[in-house]
């Protein structure tokens, strides 16, 4: 009976991470197809390319919100187990749990297409919300720290690529800490270091770029790029 209701809640726990918030939020305030904009990606960050800071808000909110909820519905539905082996595998459903969510988000069933060259493909985001979501559902104060230090890459760093996966990174060694301390499971640690490879996956393209020195700059760095040219004018 365990395993099925956890089998039922990981199916559930992929369908609320493919819900493609951006595509909805930006449809409705701007009436715009995500998907036709920049990237393509169905994002905060997309999201406020395509309709704006506030659509960026509420999508990056709402992402984060499907991972946690993934976490709190394993904890609500799947029945209390005693310490010993089962206890390991009711661990390791709260941790797929939001790894399948960022998995929806990423490659989401609602979204599926057929590409230029004929093949069928998901689409959706990077992944980013999500997994500051799964931290904060497995451990609530997480989000104090790993959000900051997400915010922090993003601003003076300047590449939304590592800031997203800076957050992933942050919760692996946060979890292990944690560990560490005998807080949590040894468990946990997958939770980090599986939205780590889930988000490195996605952003290929952006790894690539940033490889090359194509990324595109944001924050601090792309503000002062921008009084410098200003400045040479």
């Amino acid at each position: 009976m365990f395993m099925i209701q956890a089998l039922g809640l990981l199916l559930v726990s992929y369908l609320i991470g493919s819900m493609p918030t951006g595509l909805l939020v930006v449809r409705l305030l701007s009436g715009k197809d995500i998907r036709t904009i920049e990237s393509g990606r169905t994002g905060g960050t997309n999201a406020m390319r395509a309709a704006g800071f506030s659509a960026g808000l509420i999508t990056a909110v709402i992402d984060i919100l499907k991972a946690t909820l993934t976490v709190w519905l394993v904890r609500w539905f799947l029945p209390p187990v005693p310490a010993g082996a089962w206890q390991g595998w009711y661990n390791l459903v709260e941790v797929v749990a939001p790894l399948l969510a960022i998995l929806g988000h990423n490659y989401s069933i609602f979204l599926i297409e057929r590409s230029d060259a004929g093949r069928l493909r998901l689409r959706g985001g990077a992944g980013g919300a999500p997994s500051v979501g799964g931290a904060m559902g497995l451990w609530a104060p997480s989000i104090l720290i790993i959000l900051p230090i997400g915010l922090i890459f993003l601003y003076f760093v300047g590449y939304a690529s590592l800031a997203t996966i800076s957050v992933s990174v942050a919760s692996t060694l946060l979890f292990a800490y944690l560990a560490i301390i005998g807080k949590f499971s040894w468990v946990y640690i997958l939770y980090g270091v599986g939205a780590t490879a889930l988000v490195a996956w996605s952003l290929r393209p952006n790894i690539k770029r940033l490889l090359a020195g194509t990324e595109r700059l944001v924050g601090y760095r792309a503000r002062k790029l921008k009084q410098q040219a200003k400045k040479e004018e």
